[in-house]
């Protein structure tokens, strides 16, 4: 059976005992926000009986109730698939079934590829130092978590091949940084005190840089992969999710160099601002701040640095079910330019969108870089309005002010404020 229909018992009892924290790392961790409540979260019961007895979804019933309070701990993983495109609510569970499998045998097939050029893949290592130079020859004895891959050699048999294939070569120097970043990835939980759940994450991320030649690995990537490892247990299946988000979020990773990626949204943050406080952004463009690289790090990384890791996946699944589009699993199925050519939703229900892509799509918005989590960070500033004012003489103040939310935010309401912000944004610039 579809494991969205398998019945589990309700518990509405601390989050954090879901992701538990290191015990010595208790007090340099945010405090949590974030609790289930009943009747406003979306329960695994409530998500059970909102399929049809073939296992059509009602979309619009579980988009209400995330957008209320987020959702159950122990139903995540399944929720954020539908969130974040992975299946159509419109799918049967028996059509799903099959598509889930497909991906699976296609990740092993796309890892036992990855494997073939660097045995470490799939092992329950990971790689921490350089395993081959820029020119493509192997370094001998590099060293990785848990295990020094010197002694058991590189495979003789594959490293003359594919060291001469430049594509290859650039794979494999990403793999040392990529164990790097993931051993600084969420430090303070237990569930990487295991080594092996590490190698997960860093065996989907040597995957994915496999995959997206173009972007590779960056990072920021880590932090983003990390909770869906997580809330998701099947390795494949987390994989797709991850891939999925990536097609959300990629060109933030588009770098040249000239540019940064993220900088279209930085651009736009400051179009946004503006258009709704002029003066504060005037007072931010004589700091020397008029690029607003000082949100970089919220925009590529999902504001994952200043809530905690529980109310982080909770401001994720606000953020995803506001911006829902029914439509996201077909086109990402077809092809992404789709998503430019939509026509309006016609006799459709609006209901079927989230609060935030249904003001869009009122309003005629196409402009599919205007993000909520761009709205989200011009609220941010907007809260700190007067001490940006009146403290700020540099862009050292900018950054302290802001550094200062860290653990202080209320994602539910920094979501709602972001929302009123877009409304009053698009119906500015409609006057305008």
């Amino acid at each position: 059976m579809f494991s969205c229909c398998v019945s589990v018992p309700e518990d509405w009892g601390e989050p954090d005992a879901f992701y538990a924290i290191r015990p010595e790392c208790r007090d340099d961790v945010p405090a949590s926000r974030f609790k289930p409540t009943p009747g406003k979260t979306l329960s695994a019961r409530r998500w059970h009986s909102s399929f049809s007895e073939e296992g059509h979804l009602d979309i619009a019933r579980v988009l209400r109730r995330i957008q209320r309070g987020g959702v159950h701990p122990t139903i995540k993983g399944v929720v954020w698939e539908f969130l974040l495109g992975c299946y159509d609510p419109k799918s049967t569970f028996d059509e799903r079934t099959q598509l889930r499998q497909n991906r699976r045998s296609e990740y092993e097939r796309l890892k036992s590829q990855c494997k073939e050029m660097e045995n470490t893949v799939g092992s329950g290592k990971m790689i921490t130092t350089p395993v081959i130079s820029e020119d493509g020859q192997p370094i001998e004895n590099p060293s990785s978590n848990g295990a020094n891959l010197g002694e058991e050699q590189l495979p003789d048999n594959k490293t003359d091949n594919v060291t001469q294939d430049k594509e290859v070569i650039q794979w494999k120097l990403t793999l040392h940084q990529i164990g790097l970043d993931v051993v600084r990835t969420d430090r303070a939980l237990q569930y990487y005190e295991t080594p092996e759940n590490q190698a997960r994450l860093w065996d989907i991320l040597a995957v994915y840089s496999w995959i997206d030649k173009e972007i590779g690995y960056c990072q920021g990537m880590s932090d983003l992969c990390s909770p869906i490892i997580i809330v998701i247990e099947n390795e494949a299946d987390a994989f797709w999710c991850f891939q999925h988000l990536m097609r959300r979020v990629r060109e933030n990773f588009k770098s040249t160099s000239s540019t940064i990626g993220v900088r279209s949204q930085l651009t736009l943050l400051s179009s946004i601002l503006k258009t709704i406080d002029p003066k504060l952004h005037e007072h931010i463009e004589n700091l020397d701040g008029g690029e607003f690289l000082f949100a970089f790090r919220m925009l590529m990384v999902l504001f994952r640095r200043e809530f905690s890791f529980v109310d982080s996946l909770y401001l994720w699944e606000l953020i995803w079910s506001m911006e829902y589009n029914p439509h996201l699993f077909s086109i990402y199925e077809s092809d992404d330019s789709a998503k430019n050519n939509q026509d309006g939703p016609g006799n459709e229900d609006l209901m079927q969108f989230g609060k935030f892509e249904r003001e869009n799509v009122k309003s005629g918005q196409k402009n599919q870089e205007a993000t909520l989590s761009i709205f989200l960070v011009a609220s941010v500033l907007e809260s700190k309005n007067k001490r940006l004012l009146q403290e700020a003489k540099g862009l050292d103040d900018v950054v302290k002010i802001l550094n200062d939310i860290t653990g202080s935010l209320n994602a539910k309401k920094a979501c709602d404020e972001a929302l009123k912000l877009h409304i009053k944004y698009l119906n500015m610039a409609k006057a305008a």
